[in-house]
């Protein structure tokens, strides 16, 4: 392997390290922390995509990071974030709610909200549901996660103290990927949500 690669590797390393503790200390958001992070590491120097580590690395990073210095914490509030998210999907049934993000991937720690997926006929179902049930929420766009130049509809609020976002995709939508590439879940239905906490009530 050439010494360009190995230095390559080991910026990208450097970066997702740095991004993590940004994630996991402040509950930075990934993209946020990767350019602050890069430019931490690398200065001023403009920043080539093959100096950027993925998600999935930082992911990891984020992971390792929670075990070193919050291994007494983490597990407790993940799995009272995963309780909240059951209960709120059971709440939203009716648009076929999905987990995505830290809650789902086993990530969350003190910053974290809870994101879900939401797939109904028009976007103005979910907001007039949530208005009857007196729910105070703030619109906002995100990116598809399928198609990068279609923006979704993003409803936040607080609910039970916890920050809240629900993406709204159409019901087309849900024939989209259940899993990355690399065998990552991406998101996960209120079954596959139980058995995760099933199984870390078990553990």
């Amino acid at each position: 392997m050439s010494n360009f690669t190995n230095n390559l590797d080991q910026l990208r390393a450097e970066i997702a390290a740095s991004a993590a503790r940004m994630i996991a200390e402040d509950g930075a958001d990934y993209g946020t922390a990767k350019r602050k992070a890069a430019r931490q590491v690398l200065g001023n120097t403009r920043v080539r995509g093959e100096y950027m580590p993925d998600n999935a690395q930082i992911e990891e990073e984020v992971r390792a990071y929670n075990e070193l210095f919050f291994g007494d914490t983490q597990p407790a509030r993940l799995l009272h974030l995963r309780r909240l998210a059951l209960q709120l999907m059971g709440e939203l049934g009716q648009f076929s709610p999905y987990l995505t993000g830290a809650v789902l991937n086993g990530t969350a720690g003190e910053h974290s909200d809870i994101h879900l997926q939401l797939f109904a006929d028009s976007a103005k179902d979910v907001e007039i549901f949530l208005i009857n049930k007196n729910v105070d929420f703030e619109v906002s766009e995100s990116t598809h996660f399928r198609k990068r130049d279609e923006p979704v509809e993003v409803l936040s609020f607080l609910w039970k103290n916890e920050g809240v976002h629900l993406a709204l995709y159409e019901l087309d939508d849900l024939r989209g990927a259940l899993k990355a590439s690399d065998g990552r879940l991406l998101r996960a239905d209120a079954r596959v949500l139980q058995e995760l906490i099933d199984d870390s009530e078990d553990a």
